[in-house]
């Protein structure tokens, strides 16, 4: 009986010694401040927001769950003359629209490296964004597809006396959700111009804001698959709409050499072999190359909660994912704004500077496990959808302590667990 009791005593013993994790929401007390001679104070400091340079917004291709994908909303509409004087329409209209979309995401999904200048060493970043065909949930059976017959507003005149490719009667008329959809009207050539020989009925569009203009479709397009000829120049114009400029001139990006345009393609002679461009924002044969400086950019823009361009995003992080957890191991300095989907752990060993807008999802919590540290440095924490985000979770365990850093007072908005 003895016995039986020491052996109780010591498994009672050892029980009460065994560590328990602890955890809590945020609280002043689990806030330290960094000394100012920490070299992470130097980051944001001076001319050079981190905030404000599109390298930052660069996805990280050794954590790419860090940037979730962003998928751009479109619809097509489709003009033509109250008699149907173009036949691509109906059926074979519809299926070239979805392989339209489709060839567009594949130059997405394969970025291409650069040709110019020749045997450059300019790398390649994923490009991080889709476009998805969105109908409106207004309209019973909507495909996001629309025809319209009308004898007025159908043509696109690209120049001329007569040109209108900068007049929205069109968007004004037909227009699906601009608000929300990036609309794209499939327009064919005026027959007076057509019958110019200075012309031109080429593949050409025009980019205005929250719609786009695209002709060349009605005289080009011969085969039932003849929708990868104009994936080059559908990611053109919607990098319009993402603010880029023509790269063969002065667009503000290194990465994007500025050049004659002589040569429109390899092989139209010698020269052009080391001459012709592939990038998005050339006017060339091929267009399926976005420089880093390009791909920052336009991430730049769709993070930005002020950008028009902004709302035509799905705004995937109006729900909290399961599946998009961030869980964070080694050091990590976020210094872009970004929108996630998912909860964020940083665990033991892991370190996390936020410096810039984060949007958690809702009901989203970020957990600081022991041994992980979480910097914010002047960060602003909110959902972008205007829905409440739990907290900042701290844990402890026997000795090891998640730990919050702030360099500088950060913001909290929508945030249920107040710091209090």
């Amino acid at each position: 009986m003895k016995k039986i009791m020491t052996l109780m005593l010591i498994a009672l013993v050892a029980g009460a010694c065994i560590p328990v994790l602890q955890s809590r929401y945020l609280t002043p007390a689990d806030i330290s401040a960094a000394p100012k001679d920490d070299p992470t104070w130097q980051v944001r400091r001076g001319r050079k927001d981190p905030c404000l340079q599109w390298a930052s917004y660069l996805p990280d291709t050794n954590h790419l769950g860090h940037t979730p994908m962003r998928y751009l909303r479109v619809n097509v509409h489709w003009m033509n003359t109250p008699d149907t004087a173009y036949q691509l329409t109906g059926d074979q209209a519809i299926h070239f629209t979805r392989g339209l979309i489709r060839a567009a995401n594949y130059d997405l999904a394969k970025n291409r490296k650069m040709w110019l200048p020749n045997r450059n060493d300019t790398p390649v970043y994923p490009t991080n964004f889709r476009y998805i065909l969105t109908p409106d949930p207004n309209i019973p059976n909507d495909e996001g597809i629309y025809f319209h017959y009308d004898a007025d507003d159908t043509y696109y005149v690209h120049k001329g006396k007569t040109r209108n490719l900068y007049r929205r009667e069109v968007f004004e008329k037909y227009g699906v959700q601009m608000d929300s959809v990036l609309n794209i009207f499939i327009m064919p050539h005026h027959p007076d111009s057509v019958a110019s020989k200075t012309y031109g009925t080429h593949k050409v569009g025009v980019a205005l804001g929250n719609a786009i203009k695209i002709a060349g479709v009605y005289h080009d397009a011969k085969g039932r698959d003849d929708y990868w000829d104009f994936r080059g120049v559908f990611n053109h114009e919607v990098g319009h709409i993402f603010g880029l400029s023509h790269a063969w001139v002065t667009d503000g990006c290194d990465d994007t050499p500025a050049h004659s345009q002589d040569c429109y393609a390899k092989g139209q002679s010698p020269e052009c072999d080391t001459l012709a461009s592939n990038n998005v924002m050339d006017y060339a044969a091929v267009q399926n190359a976005w420089t880093p400086c390009q791909v920052g950019r336009v991430q730049q823009r769709m993070a930005l909660e002020n950008n028009r361009a902004r709302k035509f995003l799905l705004p995937g992080w109006c729900e909290w994912k399961d599946s998009m957890e961030v869980v964070i191991r080694d050091t990590i300095a976020w210094n872009a704004s970004r929108d996630l989907e998912g909860d964020i752990t940083i665990e033991k060993g892991g370190q996390l500077t936020i410096r810039c807008r984060l949007s958690m999802p809702p009901g989203g919590v970020i957990t600081v496990r022991p041994g992980g540290v979480l910097i914010l440095d002047e960060a602003r924490i909110h959902n972008a959808c205007g829905l409440q985000w739990e907290g900042i979770e701290v844990q402890k365990f026997s000795t090891d302590v998640g730990r919050v850093i702030y360099l500088g007072e950060p913001t909290f908005e929508n945030m249920a667990r107040e710091v209090r």
